[in-house]
């Protein structure tokens, strides 16, 4: 799977670029704010996480942004099955990147990928409480919060306490009101 947005190309990632995933996500500011990512961040690490199998289904993607001749890596962005037609929603982006709505214009790609490509009825994702940019990008999805709770961030190799916000992907109801919300 791919995607396209005016800004974007959401793509997955390939082998050969490990040196570079490394160099972008590699950041100690990016690293506390995830659950799954060690740190420090090693080549090794990436050449693992490109050399994960994919099928034909998954939505797992590298975000390139066009503002250069040549698309650059400035993050990642994916949905990890939960069962059950749910999956979470997770991204991160490099911190030169932080402020300028990529998040959420690649957010509202592979939302409307599992709302109309993918057998997905529920999206959850998570966020740390102290990252309010992660929960407004959330909000602008048309996520709303359920619960709080801690989960572990193996960066930080501790618990954290996070918030948990989900959005149905069924309802059409609801599919105005993520509407209303991806316009806000």
């Amino acid at each position: 799977m791919f995607a396209r947005t005016k800004r974007l190309t959401l793509r997955p990632g390939w082998p050969e670029e490990a040196e570079t995933l490394a160099k972008t996500i590699a950041h100690e500011d990016v690293a506390m704010k995830l659950a799954r990512m060690p740190w420090p961040y090693t080549v090794t690490d990436a050449e693992a996480f490109l050399a994960v199998p994919r099928g034909p289904a998954d939505a797992r993607f590298l975000i390139l942004c066009h503002h250069d001749a040549y698309p650059a890596l400035i993050g990642g962005i994916g949905l990890s099955a939960l069962g059950g037609g749910a999956a979470e929603l997770g991204y991160w982006l490099t911190p030169h990147a932080w402020g300028c709505g990529y998040a959420t214009e690649a957010g509202r790609a592979v939302v409307e990928m599992a709302r109309h490509a993918l057998p997905l009825r529920q999206l959850v994702a998570r966020h740390h409480l102290d990252n309010l940019p992660s929960r407004r990008v959330l909000e602008k999805l048309g996520f709303r919060e359920v619960r709080r709770e801690a989960s572990f961030s193996l960066a930080q190799g501790r618990e954290v306490d996070s918030a948990v916000l989900s959005l149905e992907l069924g309802d059409e109801g609801d599919a105005e009101l993520d509407r209303m919300a991806m316009a806000a």
